[in-house]
Parts: C-alpha cells; structure tokens; sequence
C-alpha cells in the first residue's frame, strides 16, 4: 500500500512539474517584466497633440487625492487637458477636497467635479462613475481619454507619454500596470505574487498581440480613443462586469475597429498607486471581490481552479518533504526518488517564476520559495470569494456591497 502511495504522489508530482513546464515555455512568458512603454523619440512625437478628457471615479477618496490629483492638473501635456472627477456617492469629503486642491494649485479651470446619482439596476459603481465622467467629458469632444483611478499618481509627463504612444504605434487602448505599493511583510508576500498571477491569467505579450484573442487591461490607468470606445459600445458595453478593465479591453480588442482593436498593456514603475494595504484583511478584501467573478461565477470552474492551484502550486513542496521522508526511511527507492526529485523540480521552476516580479518590487528573492503559501492564501479568498457570491453578499469594496446598496 505504501509503495502504491509513493507513485500516486510521485505520479501528481510530475503532472505539477509538467505543467509548470508548460507555463514557463508556452504561456506568453508571464513572468517577465520587460513588457514595458517604450519611449517615443521627441522627432516621432506628434505634430498636433489631441484633446484629452481624463477621467477619475472617485469613492471616500479624500485622504489620498492630495498626493495624486495635483499630478493630474499639472499634466505637461502640449495639447488641451481636462480632468472630470466623478464623485461616487462618497460618505466624505472627497468632492470638496477635490475642488480645494484645484485651487491650491491655480488649476481650477482644469477640474470639473460631478456628482454622480445613485446607480441604477444593472451597474456596477465603478462602471456607472466612468459612465459619467465620459458622458460629461463627451460635452467637449476628447479625441482620447485616460481612464485613471484616483488612487494612482502619474508622473508629470504622463499624459504625453501615453498620447504619443497610442499615437506612434496607432492603438486604441494603451494601459500601464501601476506599481502597488509595497510596504509591510504581508505586501512583499502577496503583491508581486498577485500582479505573477494577473500576467499568468492574461499573458501581456498576448494581449498585445493583435492576432491573438487575448485581451487584458490594468483600470488604474487606461488610455482609449474616443471613437474606439464609441464604437465598442461604450462604457454601456461593460455596465455590470465587476473586472472592469479586462472587459474594456475585451471589447476594444474585438469593436474597436472595423477588424478588431489594437491594445497594449504593460508595466510602469512611474505610474504609481499610493494605496495602503495595511494587511492581510485589505488585500483579502481587494481579491475576494472579483476573484469569482473571474471564474464566471461557475462551480465548476471554481472546483477545478482550486484543484489546480492545489496541485500546481501546494503539491510540490508537500511532495519534496514527503520524498525526503521516504528516502530518509528507507522506503521504496524508485518512487520515493521520484517523488523527492519531481516535487522539488516543480517547486524549483514554481520559484523560479516569482523571483523577477520580486526583484520588480525590490522584495527578497528568497520570497519566491513561500509562493505556495501565498497560493494556498489566493485560494483561499477564492473560495471566500465564492462564499460571499453563494450567501448573496456579493463582496464589499470601497465600503460599499458590490451586489448593490
């Protein structure tokens, strides 16, 4: 019976390294991080630069709008520039925090604050604040629009690097990945590993590829053209999907144009978010959101995600301790080599995949060796994710029920 135990485990084992050989090789190289912007030379630039409406949804974001709206307003950016702040049904004062730094910074006559009315039946409130501001942007004709949350500090050029990019390289969508803010242990622990499991969901490199059917976007900072989003069916199109930025590219990608869309995706370390964490319980809240959403709110795909992470990512390990075990007891040699030797070749290549987002953050490499707990901690709030959807609570974010109220 043992010796039947120890093929069984060495037999999961090398499915595990298998597959991580797979993912590695033949999954548009999820784990690099060399997907970046490229610079535009200033000759290549364009001759008339576009008007552009920026749009910020905005919930209880009064704490954090002073370390990011003045960017926003202080955009160096050639052409016309306006900002339209959506005020999300706030409990705070995010409104009139929003139209005191205009002041603050002589840029009045960049900002108009909206406040948004209640959502109607269909809508998520993120979907329906971008509604708005792209329905008011609309009153002046934008060429392009940046979709940004107001979460998300950008860098004074921005706005320009993000227009010439679009314009150079002619696409409709252009998204940066913002740099989230590391800070406490649980940060290093989760977050590289969570932008890890964004790219391995939906490799950029494939995205970005307009042959392929791929399509992803990072909502903290998208740049679309008008009419590509007009013809997309506008924000419209995407009213109830709680993975918003993904759904935009989705239908960018497949209406933008009359063959389909151009889109881009990638990371930025200048693009940043100022959000704080500040533990286990807000990243737990952050995942648990969407993470069922993103399996269709479907069982089954649930019941098969986490067998999978299980097996990918928590077997290895499990399986190199137990072949250890097994050599250290002079079981069977065949299959506890075996087993020692897959799982510790699956947990080798498994680590290996983590350490360039780690080096990213500037987080310790020897972090990558945890990523199975960190897998068993995202498998988890899937499954609480799920628990949330099942009990009707349907997840709360930025205080609010995403199900409705």
């Amino acid at each position: 019976m043992m010796t039947i135990l120890l093929w069984l485990g060495a037999a999961l084992a090398l499915v595990a390294l298998g597959a991580w050989l797979v993912l590695l090789l033949a999954r548009g190289g999820f784990w690099r991080t060399d997907v970046r912007l490229p610079a535009i030379d200033a000759a290549a630039s364009p001759s008339e630069w576009p008007a552009l409406a920026v749009v910020v949804p905005a919930r209880n974001e009064s704490e954090v709008l002073p370390r990011t709206l003045p960017a926003l307003l202080a955009q160096d950016y050639p052409g016309e520039l306006h900002v339209y702040l959506v005020d999300d049904e706030s409990d705070d004062a995010t409104t009139e925090t929003a139209r005191a730094i205009a002041g603050d910074v002589r840029a009045a006559d960049r900002l108009t604050v909206i406040r948004n009315q209640p959502r109607p039946p269909g809508w998520m409130g993120k979907t329906w604040a971008m509604h708005a501001g792209v329905r008011a942007a609309s009153n002046g004709n934008p060429d392009l629009v940046l979709l940004t949350d107001a979460d998300i500090r950008h860098p004074p050029d921005s706005a320009r690097t993000l227009v010439a990019a679009a314009i150079h390289h002619d696409l409709d969508l252009v998204s940066q990945m913002a740099m989230l803010r590391v800070a406490s242990l649980w940060d290093h622990l989760l977050i590289p590993a969570f932008v890890m499991f964004f790219g391995m969901i939906y490799p950029f490199r494939w995205s970005n590829d307009p042959g392929n059917g791929a399509a992803a976007a990072a909502g903290g900072c998208m740049l679309v053209r008008a009419g590509a989003l007009a013809r997309a069916g506008g924000i419209e199109s995407i009213a109830g999907a709680v993975i918003d930025d993904c759904a935009l590219a989705r239908r960018i990608k497949d209406h933008g144009r009359p063959r389909g869309g151009r889109t881009w995706l990638g990371l930025s370390r200048q693009v940043r978010s100022v959000r704080r964490y500040g533990g286990l319980s807000e990243i737990w809240s952050m995942v648990t959101r969407s993470a069922y959403a993103q399996l269709d709110f479907t069982a089954w795909r649930l019941a098969g995600t986490v067998a999978g992470l299980l097996l990918v990512f928590v077997w290895p390990p499990v399986a190199t301790i137990l072949g250890v075990i097994a050599v250290a007891g002079a079981k069977p040699i065949a299959p506890s080599a075996l087993l020692l030797a897959s799982g510790l070749a699956a947990w080798a290549f498994m680590a290996a995949s983590l350490v360039p987002m780690l080096r990213w953050y500037r987080s310790p490499a020897i972090l990558a060796l945890s990523l199975p707990i960190t897998a068993a901690l995202y498998t988890a709030m899937t499954l609480d994710s799920a628990r949330l959807h099942w009990s009707g609570l349907g997840g709360r974010w930025r205080g609010r029920r995403l199900g409705g109220g």
